[in-house]
C-alpha cells in the first residue's frame, strides 16, 4: 500500500532519539507528542504547532523558513525535506495522449487529477 504523502499535521519539529540522532517529526496533537517522546527518553524536543495543517513536505518547508532550528536540529530537517522530495519526483507520472492527427500532448499527474476534479465538481 503507497504512503498517504497528503496526510496533514498541524505539529510539526525535531527531537533527539536516546542513541543520539535527531529527526523531524510531526504530530496533530501538540501535547501527546510531547508526551511520548518524553516517555522515549528523546531530549531536545522542539515542537511547534503549525499556522495551518500542512503534508510533511510543507511542514519541513515551512520549519527551514522559520529559523528557529539550528545545528542537528536544522540538519534533520533539511535531510528530511530532500528525502520527501526525492520520494514526491519519484510518484510523478508523464502520459502521452494522442490529440487526433499526428500531435501528441505531455500530460502530468497534476493534469490528471485537476481534469478529474473539475469532471467531478458540481454543476453551477
Amino acid at each position: 500500500m503507497a504512503k498517504q504523502d497528503n496526510k496533514t499535521f498541524t505539529v510539526a519539529g525535531t527531537a533527539t532519539n536516546p542513541d543520539g540522532t535527531t529527526k523531524a517529526r510531526f504530530a496533530n496533537d501538540l501535547v501527546a507528542r510531547i508526551k511520548i517522546l518524553n516517555k522515549a527518553t528523546c531530549t531536545n524536543i522542539n515542537l511547534m504547532e503549525l499556522p495551518t495543517p500542512m503534508t510533511k513536505l510543507e511542514a519541513l518547508d515551512y520549519l527551514q523558513n522559520t529559523g528557529n532550528f539550528t545545528g542537528d536540529a536544522s540538519y534533520a530537517i533539511a535531510n528530511r525535506t530532500a528525502d520527501k522530495m526525492k520520494s514526491a519526483r519519484k510518484t510523478e507520472v508523464s502520459v502521452t495522449l494522442k490529440t487526433g492527427g499526428k500531435s501528441t500532448k505531455k500530460v502530468t499527474a497534476q493534469d490528471v487529477l485537476n481534469a478529474v476534479d473539475l469532471h467531478n465538481a458540481d454543476p453551477v
